[in-house]
C-alpha cells in the first residue's frame, strides 16, 4: 500500500515537473526570420552584404539611427554637436550601456571601435571614415571625431556599420576571428551560425532598452529559394521573410494570415563593369562606347514589368527618379538597338562581344540577367550568364574574376554612401577598378559641403561624367516586401531595408 502511494506521489511529482517544464517552452518566444542569402562575416568592420546589415541590426547597435522619414535618431549616442567649421563632432553617449560581454559602453570603448573601422586592414569602412583624422576622449561619457576636413555625411555614416560598437576586449581576444562569435551592444547576444543554415541570437538581460525587447530568440534562416521562403512563411515554420518575389504580393495581400509591409528602397540595383581590372581585356573594359551600347540596349521598363510586374521602379542614377538629389537634367534614356549597334561599330569591335556576366543566385537574379542577356543579343551582345552563390560572388568580385557583376545596393540615406565607395579611385568596394581623377575630385567636394543645391550641382557634374564613363550601369530600384504573419506586431518597414526587432510581440 505505502509503495503504491509511493508511486503515485512520484508519478504526480514528475507530472508537474513535467507540465512546468512545457510551459517553460511555450513560454519561450522564437522570432524565426528567414533570409534571401547566407550573410558574409558578421564583424561590422568586414561586412559587405546588405543581408549582413539585416542580421546585425538584431545584435550591433549603432550610435545613430534613423526613422520613417529618414530622420536621423539617437540609439546609443544620446546627442551630437558639430562645430562652426565643420572640423569636429562631439558625441554624447548614452550611459549605462553594457556590451554582450558585460563591459561597459564608455568613450574609450566608442573610440576603439571606430579606430578599430579605420584601421583594421580588411576594414570596409575605412573610407566612410576616411575624413576622421583622430578620436579624442573628452570625458567618460563623451568623444570628439576630428575631422581633416569638413565631411558632410558623416552622421549618415553612423547610422550604419561605422556607428557599431564592438567590445574592445572581445575584439582584442578574437582577433581577426572576432566575427565568429561577434560582441556588441544590441538587444540579442550571439549563440551560435552554422553556416548555410542558421544564425541564433537570444534576448540580451542588459540591454539598455530591455523593457522594448519581447521576444526571447531571433533565428536567421537563409533560404535562397523565395518561393521556398514564402511556403515556409504560409505553414507556420517562419513568422517573417524578406524579399517576397514582387509576384507574389496578390498571393500574400490574398492571405488573412499574413501581413505584407513595403517601402521604397534607398539603393539600386546595377551592372557593375570591370574596368580595370578586367584579366581578358575585353571590349567592355576598353572603351565606353561599348559600355553605352550594352546600356542602349536594355529596356528597364520592360524588365520592371516582365519580372517585376510593374511594382518597382526603372533607374539610371545610383538615386531613384523620386530622390532629392536625382539629376532630371539625365533622365533614364529608352531602348534604342540601332545607336547601341552604330557604337559598337564605332568602336571597331568585333561582333558579337562575349561577355562573362556573374550573378548571384536567386529567382529574381537570375530572371533579370536573362532579360538582360535576351535584350543585349539584339544589339551584338554575347552575354554568358554565370550563376554563382552569393557569398561567393564577393569573393570573386574583389579579385576581379568578372566583367559584368550584377548586384544590388541596398542605399543610404546620403547620396554619397550609393557612389563613392564603389566609384572612387582604390575605394574598398569600386570592385570594377574605375578611375576618374576628375570624378574623384567632384566626390571628394561633395562631402566637403552640406548645401543642398551646391551638393545638387557637384553630383549633376559627377552624374554626367559617370553616365558617359559607365562604371556601373543602374537598371532599377525595389520596393522593398517584407511579409510576416498576422501573430507578428509591431513591424514597421523604413526605407533601408533592415528588420528591427526591438518592439516586436507575438499577439
Amino acid at each position: 500500500m505505502n509503495f503504491v502511494r509511493l508511486t503515485i506521489l512520484a508519478s504526480a511529482v514528475l507530472t508537474s515537473l513535467a507540465s512546468a517544464a512545457q510551459s517553460q517552452v511555450q513560454a519561450q518566444t522564437t522570432l524565426r526570420i528567414g533570409i534571401a542569402e547566407d550573410p558574409d562575416i558578421l564583424d561590422p568592420s568586414i561586412g559587405r552584404t546588405y543581408v549582413g546589415r539585416i542580421v546585425f541590426s538584431a545584435f550591433c547597435d549603432k550610435l545613430f539611427d534613423i526613422d520613417e522619414k529618414l530622420n536621423i535618431v539617437p540609439q546609443l549616442a544620446l546627442s551630437h554637436e558639430t562645430s562652426a567649421d565643420g572640423k569636429e563632432m562631439t558625441i554624447k553617449l548614452r550611459p549605462g550601456v553594457k556590451f554582450h560581454d558585460g563591459e561597459p559602453l564608455d568613450a574609450e570603448a566608442a573610440k576603439f571601435s571606430i579606430e578599430r573601422h579605420m584601421t583594421l586592414p580588411t576594414s570596409f569602412r575605412k573610407s566612410e571614415l576616411a575624413s576622421v583624422d583622430h578620436v579624442e576622449v573628452v570625458d567618460p561619457l563623451t568623444i570628439k571625431l576630428v575631422l581633416k576636413t569638413p565631411y558632410s555625411p558623416l552622421i549618415a555614416q553612423l547610422t550604419d556599420r561605422s556607428g557599431m560598437m564592438v567590445s574592445p576586449k572581445a575584439a582584442k581576444e578574437a582577433g581577426d576571428k572576432f566575427g565568429l562569435h561577434p560582441v556588441c551592444a544590441g538587444p540579442y547576444k550571439f549563440v551560435e551560425r552554422v553556416q548555410q543554415d542558421r544564425m541564433v541570437f537570444e534576448k540580451f538581460a542588459d540591454y539598455w532598452n530591455k523593457d522594448n525587447v519581447h521576444i526571447d530568440r531571433i533565428v536567421f534562416l537563409p533560404i535562397i529559394d523565395s518561393t521556398v521562403r514564402l511556403a515556409n512563411l504560409k505553414s507556420g515554420a517562419l513568422d517573417l521573410i524578406e524579399r517576397v518575389l514582387a509576384t507574389d504580393i496578390k498571393d500574400v495581400r490574398a492571405d488573412p494570415k499574413l501581413v505584407l509591409s513595403t517601402a521604397p528602397e534607398l539603393g539600386y540595383q546595377g551592372l557593375t563593369i570591370n574596368i580595370g581590372n578586367d584579366k581578358a581585356k575585353g571590349p567592355l573594359s576598353q572603351s565606353a562606347k561599348v559600355r553605352q551600347a550594352l546600356s542602349l540596349s536594355i529596356d528597364r521598363e520592360a524588365i520592371n514589368q516582365v519580372v517585376f510586374n510593374g511594382e518597382f521602379t526603372p533607374g539610371n542614377q545610383w538615386v531613384s527618379p523620386t530622390h532629392p538629389y536625382y539629376q532630371k537634367a539625365f533622365p533614364i534614356p529608352g531602348r534604342d538597338v540601332a545607336k547601341a549597334k552604330a557604337l559598337l561599330k564605332e568602336a571597331g569591335v568585333s561582333l558579337p562581344v562575349t561577355v562573362d556576366y556573374m550573378v548571384p543566385k536567386g529567382t529574381e537574379y537570375e530572371a533579370v540577367a536573362q532579360v538582360v542577356q535576351s535584350m543585349a543579343a539584339e544589339a551584338g551582345f554575347d552575354i554568358k550568364v554565370r550563376v554563382v552563390e552569393f557569398a561567393t560572388t564577393f569573393k570573386q568580385a574583389q579579385a576581379g574574376e568578372f566583367q559584368v557583376f550584377q548586384i544590388n545596393w541596398s542605399g543610404r540615406i546620403d547620396p554619397d554612401g550609393n557612389s563613392y565607395i564603389f566609384m572612387r579611385s582604390k575605394a574598398p568596394q569600386n570592385d570594377g577598378g574605375y578611375s576618374n581623377p576628375e570624378a574623384d575630385k567632384l566626390m571628394e567636394e561633395g562631402r566637403t559641403t552640406s548645401n543642398v543645391e551646391e551638393r545638387k550641382a557637384i553630383y549633376g557634374k559627377l552624374t554626367k561624367i559617370l553616365l558617359d564613363d559607365l562604371p556601373i550601369i543602374y537598371i532599377y530600384h525595389r520596393t522593398l516586401l517584407i511579409a510576416h504573419t498576422t501573430k507578428l506586431q509591431g513591424y514597421k518597414q523604413m526605407p533601408d531595408g533592415l528588420v528591427r526587432v526591438v518592439g516586436l510581440k507575438f499577439k
